[in-house]
């Protein structure tokens, strides 16, 4: 169950200052100040403030806002239907008509504890499946292009071939899915990753979406981060509907362990609530599968479960009874692999990812600059002469192509044992043969062993077992 530990306040404030910064005049929904501008039942916002409350006992009236993210006025009016019908008494009042705490009846506990044996949820409460509907289409339109001075930037410490580079500004202009592929360790991932940062704008993201009569579970704080935007001074912080986080663009990244049963909602025995799908969380914003071809499912299986939603803008999800529910489907599809790409997919389900874009190894003096650059963060000295051994004594003579994932993880080789050794790390010829040495389990100190064949680009077709160490 998602813990929201935020003040009303703060969600409110961030609300306020990003909507500041907007340049299309689209507004978050505004705050309810009644119950049927909530758009949901009473007796559900009276299951929220039930169940909060048997939790802990007597509740302070601001605080059960902030859990609920309900307005004051929203909650005035449920306690006075509770005080009513003595499901809830006034524990104590202080001197401001806020500083008043309930608590439950002896009626209102057993109430509390039937509606925990149904659903334990007791969050922030949801908003309608329609009004999630409606944001995400106005958050649609509100992508912000990405330009080449941009791209430029983002990439200048990962010497990116420049050809790699318009491919990627090309995919990024057009919104569609895009497949980053090539050998492992040429830094695919690092620059999916990067390209889900490049994202432009904020959204704002529902803690929870109420779907017939069940909760579904949206906001993560691990994948939902907040946009680094303040409040103007003087802006009104209660003016926007708290049940919304804003957020910037999502970037939600898989890997092997997805399934095909991760694909719908999921639902929670213990907790009573579903669980949203990883590219239902993405929403109005990206979604990285990596290591294409490891996942659980068959590559061309994947995508045709994500091709007619693509087309269609709407995916449809699961409930508990086989009653199925449209939701939109506002994603940047991004796919990883070091697998080859005919090797994976067959011509159909290629001709469905728009842009495919190989990610190789560097040349020699991109190479020689990744490097650079990495020896200057982790503060080791330059050597022309070591790198001249790198370059001729190791990857040449072993065949190891020029990979941007090599040079940062030799200098961290190289400080963990110039670190064992209470010594300072060096970039020398014996200290580059000691990291590759436990990097590739080749014998290297004195004469040089041959080194065992590296395993081709593309996979070999029908060998399971080179199809899992390539």
């Amino acid at each position: 169950m998602i813990e929201v530990e935020a003040s009303l306040a703060a969600s409110a404030a961030a609300v306020n200052g990003a909507l500041a910064g907007s340049e299309d005049g689209i507004r978050m929904p505004p705050q309810p100040k009644t119950v049927r501008e909530t758009g949901l039942e009473q007796s559900l916002i009276v299951e929220l403030v039930a169940k909060a409350m048997y939790a802990s006992g007597k509740m302070h009236l601001p605080v059960l806002t902030g859990k609920l993210r309900l307005s004051i006025n929203v909650l005035r009016e449920v306690l006075g239907f509770m005080l009513a019908e003595q499901l809830v008494e006034v524990a104590s009042r202080g001197d401001s008509d806020l500083d008043v705490n309930y608590q439950l009846t002896a009626t209102g506990k057993q109430r509390a504890a039937d509606f925990l044996a149904r659903c334990r949820y007791a969050g922030p409460a949801p908003v309608t499946l329609q009004a999630y509907r409606d944001l995400v289409q106005r958050q649609a339109g509100q992508r912000g292009q990405v330009s080449a001075a941009d791209l430029a930037s983002a990439f200048l410490e990962d010497s990116l071939d420049p050809a790699v580079r318009d491919l990627v500004g090309a995919a990024l202009q057009s919104g569609r899915s895009l497949l980053l592929h090539g050998p492992s360790g040429g830094g695919k991932s690092t620059l999916a990753r990067k390209l889900g940062q490049l994202q432009q704008g904020v959204v704002a993201v529902p803690y929870a979406i109420l779907v017939d009569q069940d909760i579904v579970l949206v906001y993560d704080p691990l994948l939902h981060l907040p946009p680094a935007l303040q409040a103007r001074p003087g802006e009104d912080r209660r003016s926007t509907d708290s049940r919304w986080a804003l957020c910037q663009r999502p970037l939600i990244q898989v890997g092997a362990e997805l399934s095909a049963d991760m694909l719908d909602l999921r639902y929670d025995e213990a907790g009573g609530v579903y669980h949203a799908p990883p590219h239902f969380m993405a929403n109005n914003g990206m979604l990285l599968v990596d290591d294409l071809g490891r996942q659980r499912m068959p590559s061309a299986d994947l995508l045709n479960r994500w091709s007619a939603p693509l087309d269609a803008g709407v995916d449809h999800l699961t409930l508990e009874g086989g009653h199925k529910i449209g939701v939109p489907f506002d994603v940047t599809l991004v796919f990883a692999t070091n697998l080859s790409p005919q090797f994976l997919l067959d011509e159909s389900s290629m001709r469905r990812i728009a842009y495919k874009i190989h990610v190789g190894p560097l040349s020699e003096s991109n190479y020689r600059a990744l490097l650079r650059r990495q020896c200057r963060l982790a503060r080791v000295a330059w050597d022309d002469a070591a790198v001249d051994f790198l370059l001729t004594e190791l990857h040449a003579a072993q065949g190891r192509a020029l990979l941007a994932s090599y040079p940062r993880e030799l200098l961290s080789r190289i400080n963990d044992f110039a670190g064992f050794a209470g010594q300072q790390a060096r970039l020398s010829v014996p200290a580059l043969e000691q990291a590759w040495s436990s990097m590739f389990a080749a014998c290297i100190t004195g004469a040089m062993a041959p080194s065992q064949p590296s395993l081709p680009f593309p996979a070999h077709r029908g060998d399971p077992l080179l199809e899992r160490i390539s």
